[in-house]
């Protein structure tokens, strides 16, 4: 008797903790703040209308000032070799200064008069977004027929984007002209393993089994910022994007995948970088608390997705 007794409290009090959960969820539920360029009117590009380059490089930079040069320069020299190759090919590299404290912006202005506005650009937010925000705002202003997600630590090499690119055609035909290509890291799990403390592997197997088991199967690395997407799937995944900060890759392949989105997954070139921005510990719990509240919201209909028309 005490034993069923044990099981129905146990039950009672799982469904309700879940419920609670589930109600939290909900009611703390949010979309992003609309600053971006998917309100902007007038004459400034919008992710909206029809494209008029090859490619658009979005650059994501918090207090970035020592580490932005080295990537800015080899991916520049990358897209300018590329062009003098091909003339057709036409790109824009689009920084994205998130509210940086530091020389950020005045680094990135640099590049500007050295190519041209109209080949580098500098977005400054005047508050701190987080990563995944810095991305939207970026995506929502570019006018390229493929986008990149490209860190400004550069980690990945900057060459690597024919890997991408490839990944990207072998996904051929696109439904709805829709396809993602991921850079990935899974290959060199391994060695990273064996350079991280027996805590940070403990944790990275963790939040590897939450983003399998809550949101995304298909995808062995979801985090690597390395991503190319086509115009419309940017589109169609970051109109609906909620998370601003290091969870937000997840939800965006989540996204795609409710979709019914194409994704290739391609092996890339990776060195880690000093001066990461993400501790471990606390990085980790918000990220592993947002994906738990991505499962949940859409789940309970808090977030719901909606197909986005260009103009």
């Amino acid at each position: 008797q005490l034993g069923k007794l044990l099981i129905k409290c146990s039950t009672i009090f799982l469904i309700s903790f879940s419920s609670q959960i589930c109600a939290i969820a909900h009611v703390t539920a949010k979309t992003m703040p609309h600053k971006d360029a998917e309100c902007r009117k007038g004459s400034a590009p919008n992710i909206r209308d029809p494209a008029t380059r090859e490619l658009s490089v979005v650059v994501p930079s918090y207090n970035e000032e020592d580490r932005l040069p080295l990537m800015m320069d080899e991916a520049l020299d990358y897209l300018e070799k590329r062009q003098k190759r091909d003339p057709s090919f036409t790109y824009e590299v689009i920084v994205v200064n998130d509210g940086s404290k530091d020389q950020t912006a005045k680094v990135a202005k640099e590049y500007c008069k050295k190519y041209g506005s109209d080949k580098v650009r500098v977005i400054s937010l005047e508050k701190n977004r987080g990563k995944g925000g810095a991305v939207r705002t970026g995506v929502f202003s570019s006018r390229g027929k493929k986008i990149l997600m490209a860190d400004a630590d550069g980690a990945t090499k900057f060459a690597d984007i024919e890997k991408v690119e490839e990944g990207l055609k072998n996904l051929r035909p696109w439904p709805k002209e829709m396809a993602i290509s991921c850079g990935s890291r899974a290959h060199l799990e391994k060695d990273s393993i064996a350079k991280r403390s027996y805590f940070r592997t403990l944790l990275m197997y963790g939040f590897h089994f939450l983003v399998w088991f809550l949101c995304v199967k298909e995808i062995r690395d979801t985090q690597c910022g390395f991503k190319l997407l086509t115009r419309e799937a940017a589109l169609q995944t970051f109109s609906n994007l909620h998370i601003e900060r290091w969870a937000f890759d997840v939800e965006l392949l989540y996204i795609a995948q409710r979709l019914k989105i194409p994704i290739a997954e391609v092996a890339v070139n990776w060195t880690e970088i000093e001066g990461s921005k993400l501790v471990p510990f606390w990085s980790w719990l918000q990220m592993g608390r947002d994906l738990l509240f991505i499962r949940l919201r859409y789940m309970t209909g808090a977030w719901k997705l909606e197909a986005k028309k260009c103009n």
